[in-house]
Formats: C-alpha cells, sequence, structure tokens
C-alpha cells in the first residue's frame, strides 16, 4: 500500500511552527513532542539505512520512523506484535464487545484531568463488568476483559470511552466449572449502565473531595464542593450510554476487530482529503445518522485541525490497554490453563518473536520482491524532542 498522497506530518511542517508561536505557553510539553515525532518521522532527521537489491540492483533509502504512539504512520507494526502476543490468550468461546462512554459534561473537564478521569474510566468499566458478572441472578463466574481507551470521536472531538473485548462465560466460583452465558446474551446492558454510572459518579466525588482535580474557565467554579455538587446531580439521573454487541464469529474475527482498535489514532492519514492555506478537508462519519449518508466530509481551519489532534495526547507513561479480571498481568496464565482445562481444549502453540529470532530488520525490494540488504547506516542528526 502506497504512501497517502496527505499525511497528518504534512499539515504540522506546513501550519505548525506559527501555530506553535500562536500558542506559545498553551501547548503541554507532550503535545509539542508529539508534533516534533511526527513532523520528523521518516525523514533524513532521525537516520535511516541506505538499501541494495542485489537481484535488480535497485537502490533506495529507509529512513527510520518516530515510534511515537500518536503518529499516524507508526502504529501498523507494534500492532501487529500486540495481535500475535494476544492470539495465545484466545480461547473457544463467543466474544463480546463492550463500550462504556463518559457523557459530555464530565467530557468537557477530563480534558484537564486525562490522567484522573481515564484511570476512573478504566477502573470503573472493569469492576461493572466483573461485579455484574459474579452475580448469580446474570451469570455467576469470574470474567475477563481487556479494555481499549478512545478519546475521540469522529470529527476529533473530544469523546473519551473504551472499548472491551470479553469472552462470553467465566470460571465458577469454586474454579471448577466454565460458566457459559446465555447463547448470543452476555449481561443486561441496562443493569451495566445503571451501576457504571452509580460507581463512577461516586468515585469522581471522592477525587473531588481529595482536591485532584483541576478546573480552569468556565468551570472554575466547580472547584467549590457545593457548586460540584450541584452540577453533578443531573449526572446521576441521566441515561449513560453502555452498548453491547453481539457475538463475534470466533476467535480469528476478535483478532481481526482487535487490529482495528488497539492501536489506532485520532486520525489516519487515509481520511484526509485536502489541505490548503485555509482548511483540512477529511472524511468522518456521522452515527447520528443511518445510511450512506452518515460518510461526510468535514473542513477545519489548520489551527482548529491541530488543536482537535492534540486533544488526544495522552499523559506521559498512561497505559490505553489494560486488563482485568482472569486477564490481568497477574494472573493471566494460571486463569487461562484453568480456563483451558475447564473447556477441555489444548494449550496454544508457541509464538516465535521474528523480532526476536532475527535481529537484523528485513527490507523487501519494491520493484522485484527480493530481499535488500544494507550498505550503509545513516546517523540520525537530532534526537526527537520538542521545538524551542
Amino acid at each position: 500500500m502506497g504512501r497517502p498522497a496527505l499525511e497528518v506530518a504534512d499539515i504540522f511542517r506546513r501550519h505548525g511552527p506559527a501555530w506553535r508561536k500562536q500558542q506559545a505557553g498553551h501547548l503541554s510539553l507532550g503535545q509539542l513532542k508529539v508534533m516534533s515525532a511526527i513532523e520528523q518521522c521518516r525523514t533524513a532527521a532521525l537516520g535511516g539505512h541506505a538499501l541494495h537489491c542485489d537481484a535488480c540492483n535497485h537502490q533506495e533509502i529507509s529512513y527510520n520512523s518516530c515510534r511515537n504512539r500518536h503518529c499516524p504512520k507508526c502504529q501498523a507494526r507494534a500492532a501487529q506484535k500486540w495481535l500475535e502476543a494476544r492470539q495465545a490468550d484466545l480461547l473457544p468461546v463467543e466474544y463480546y464487545h463492550v463500550v462504556f462512554t463518559l457523557p459530555e459534561p464530565i467530557s468537557t473537564i477530563a480534558y484537564a484531568n486525562k490522567a484522573a478521569i481515564y484511570r476512573l474510566l478504566f477502573e470503573v468499566a472493569a469492576e461493572t463488568l466483573i461485579t455484574i458478572a459474579a452475580d448469580p441472578k446474570h451469570l455467576g463466574a469470574q470474567v475477563g476483559a481487556t479494555l481499549v481507551l478512545h478519546t475521540w470521536g469522529s470529527a476529533l472531538t473530544h469523546h473519551p470511552h473504551v472499548h472491551g473485548i470479553v469472552p462470553g462465560g467465566g470460571i465458577s466460583r469454586d474454579g471448577e466449572r466454565w460458566v457459559a452465558c446465555r447463547r448470543g446474551f452476555f449481561l443486561p446492558v441496562r443493569v451495566l449502565s445503571r451501576l457504571f454510572r452509580r460507581r463512577f459518579t461516586e468515585e469522581l466525588e471522592k477525587l473531588h473531595h481529595a482536591q485532584q482535580l483541576q478546573f480552569f474557565g468556565e468551570h472554575k467554579n466547580l472547584a467549590d464542593a457545593g457548586a460540584f455538587s450541584r452540577w453533578l446531580a443531573p449526572l446521576r439521573a441521566c441515561e449513560w450510554v453502555v452498548y453491547a454487541k453481539r457475538p463475534f464469529a470466533g476467535p480469528e474475527a476478535v483478532l481481526a476487530y482487535l487490529s482495528r482498535y488497539t492501536h489506532r489514532v485520532a486520525i489516519s492519514n487515509r481520511r484526509l482529503v485536502a489541505m490548503d492555506e485555509t482548511g483540512v478537508t477529511f472524511r468522518w462519519k456521522d452515527y447520528r445518522v443511518k445510511g450512506r449518508t452518515r460518510h461526510k466530509t468535514m473542513t477545519l481551519d489548520p489551527a482548529e485541525f491541530m488543536r482537535r489532534f492534540l486533544l488526544h495526547v495522552l499523559p506521559s507513561g498512561f497505559h490505553r490497554i489494560r486488563h482485568y479480571g482472569l486477564l490481568a498481568n497477574a494472573r493471566r496464565q494460571v486463569s487461562l490453563t484453568r480456563a483451558r482445562r475447564l473447556l477441555n481444549v489444548p494449550p496454544p502453540e508457541p509464538v516465535v518473536d521474528d523480532a526476536i529470532a532475527t535481529a537484523v530488520p528485513n527490507f523487501v525490494c519494491r520493484c522485484c520482491g527480493a530481499t535488500m540488504r544494507i550498505v550503509e547506516i545513516i546517523i540520525h542528526r537530532q534526537l526527537i524532542r520538542a521545538p524551542p
């Protein structure tokens, strides 16, 4: 697949320098580093390799990638390696896709409190799934879940939500049986929604009491306990969106689905349509509309496009993929071994990591398909850092 005609990097290179000057003091160090990484990705600034094909004498230079998790060009390999590791975790059962979404008012204060509120979203979503599944009225079993954080809507707005991939069943409380959910039905969405709403608002209020939330601009008054309580009251009564999709058609479909979600960034380069001095045009999907008319294009001022893209830069060190319950890192292997025994299925074949097996990267000639060899290593000129 060839290089897209337009990339986020092109927008940053053309409009970024002037915009950074205008926004001096208003962009975080993390946002500035993301801009620099994307601008320098696969350019001479990061170094690379001079390659030669002995079969057809074709020569080319392959520049290094920035490997930043927010870069649209650097996610394919990371996603592939993650999926290879997860393949061994799949069980021969139905899998369900569950989505937990924060109401818009909470999304507005989440931007200034990313680490605290995103962490709370993960923890409460996982707690909700595990608690309802453990209830004998519903499943009565210990379940596991893989949760993936997305912070964007299709139009690049701030829209925090987590996607959960959950096996359709779990291990009984005594550890002696695999308890499968009803075919085609995981857990009641209404029950999940009610518990999610109650527990999230409770924990959010605790964060406020502990003075772990920050408020700015039009929300500055929410620093007052009384004002925050009044602001939170209608959110305790409104509907919170929890969505559960029907089961996947087997473990292979789960992996294919995960590959679309785990390492996605706010917008892919292939959704970009055009750019000039006055605007950036991109494709987006209006989920309020059904049918083909939901596929639309939107044009934003370049400054607004960059602002929206950088809304989704995660706090440094924040993990956007997390595992809970039976799939929690500390107990995953023990839990999966027991689950396979109860399901009477053999353990998976060991996965050979090609990256470990061969230390030398494999470059394929685009002209004849033969393996190219490295004839020169190009040293990078500078480390990725925020612009001055």
